[in-house]
């Protein structure tokens, strides 16, 4: 007997049209009839929503940042760029999109391991704010900044000596590519100041991808900790301390919402008793998925229904060149199904156990394995949830020349 596993848990707030998924009040099959499948599509309403529930939650005087490597689709980032006080991005080809979006260059940070030096030279040219991740790339970016008569804005990325617990990606603590360690900061900041260039603070950065508020509020306390303690030793206040992200979302069974409120509450109470070197200081999170992710479906095709050795196959037109990270091929050690249904069988109860799986030639290439399923065929819509957050261009669109899905955006 096939053991049925189960899904995540589908974000909540998703309306119904005669029993089919709806977005942003079209049917699932109206969207794909017309825009083709497979096809993501973003809800503007969720975005505006989720950015309204977080700015209720966390404290006035803190800035709420974009980091649009979770989603640069165009009208999408358009939207943010209204909605968030910052964009962050990670590459010379996120700055160009981000100033076609309309982002004010003093509005957006640079961070990044391995900036090239046309990157760093496009980012001083248009004054954006870099985060600098090593005394190497602190002494490039003076070089090109002096060539070119510019004074650069330039922060600092600390590697911290602690990371956020429970996260799906450690960022910080023990060693890393990422950041400066902690006894590389004050010398370089002097390094900076000395010749001349903009010091805007610190960028520190624990981790991702975690639902626990009280591993999220231990964190973001001792980010503040380490911004005053190198503060102390540079001798000067910085403008600016991003305190990263880390914010997660449900994707797994088991899985419940971030207690956002929780988190708003404690850092409210925490920058309210700052120590005076960071008395004027702005600070700041960066979130990715936590903004974007429940906004966004992907929507595929079932193209052929098929039996083996007792196991239902339900083969689509999709698959792990969109949606790497629900096959379980994107940092998952153990797979597990992400939120899934039939979409134009949304309030169907489930009548069967399948495995769902894409077009590709590869075992790696499944979307949802021996799930609960209402009775489906050929032509019917799966909809695999969570998607607006590292699909469409955190995935190998070109995997055996199959090309990437179209994106959308609804109301």
């Amino acid at each position: 007997m096939i053991k049925t596993k189960p899904t995540g848990p589908i974000p909540p707030g998703y309306q119904t049209i005669d029993g089919e998924l709806a977005i942003g009040d079209r049917k699932a099959s109206a969207l794909v009839s017309e825009y083709g499948s497979p096809l993501f599509v973003y809800s503007a309403s969720r975005l505006e929503a989720r950015m309204a529930q977080l700015r209720a939650a966390m404290p006035d005087a803190l800035n709420l940042h974009y980091a649009m490597k979770a989603n640069p689709f165009p009208p999408l980032l358009r939207r943010m760029v209204g909605l968030a006080d910052g964009i962050d991005i990670a590459s010379g080809g996120e700055l160009r999109i981000a100033l076609a979006a309309g982002a004010a260059p003093d509005k957006i940070s640079f961070a990044g391991p391995g900036k090239r030096d046309d990157e760093l030279q496009q980012a001083i040219q248009a004054g954006v704010t870099i985060n600098i991740e090593s005394p190497g790339e602190c002494a490039r970016a003076l070089q090109i900044a002096n060539s070119a008569d510019r004074k650069p804005r330039l922060a600092i990325r600390v590697n911290p000596d602690f990371d956020l617990k429970g996260s799906g990606m450690k960022m910080g603590g023990g060693a890393k590519p990422f950041g400066m360690d902690i006894e590389l900061v004050a010398p370089t900041v002097k390094k900076l100041i000395d010749a001349g260039a903009e010091w805007r603070g610190f960028h520190i950065f624990a981790g991702s991808q975690a639902l626990s508020a009280d591993a999220i509020i231990e964190t973001q306390s001792q980010t503040l900790d380490l911004a005053a303690r190198l503060a102390k030793t540079i001798g000067r206040s910085p403008d600016h301390v991003n305190l990263g992200g880390g914010f997660g979302i449900p994707y797994f069974p088991g899985d419940e919402q971030l207690d956002i409120v929780k988190v708003g509450r404690a850092l409210s109470a925490r920058l309210e008793h700052l120590p005076d070197i960071l008395s004027n200081t702005q600070c700041a999170i960066e979130l990715g998925r936590y903004l974007v992710g429940e906004a966004g479906v992907y929507l595929t095709r079932i193209v052929d229904r098929k039996e083996s050795q007792g196991q239902v196959f339900l083969v689509t037109d999709g698959g792990l060149h969109h949606q790497l990270a629900a096959s379980g091929n994107f940092g998952t050690v153990v797979r597990r199904n992400y939120p899934a249904a039939i979409a134009n069988r949304f309030e169907s109860e489930p009548d069967e156990t399948v495995s769902i799986v894409g077009c590709l030639c590869t075992p790696l290439d499944r979307l949802s394995d021996n799930a609960a399923m209402p009775k489906t065929d050929v032509g019917d819509v799966v909809a695999i949830f969570c998607a607006g957050a590292y699909g469409a261009t955190a995935s190998p669109a070109n995997f055996l020349g199959q090309g990437p899905a179209s994106e959308i955006m609804v109301a």
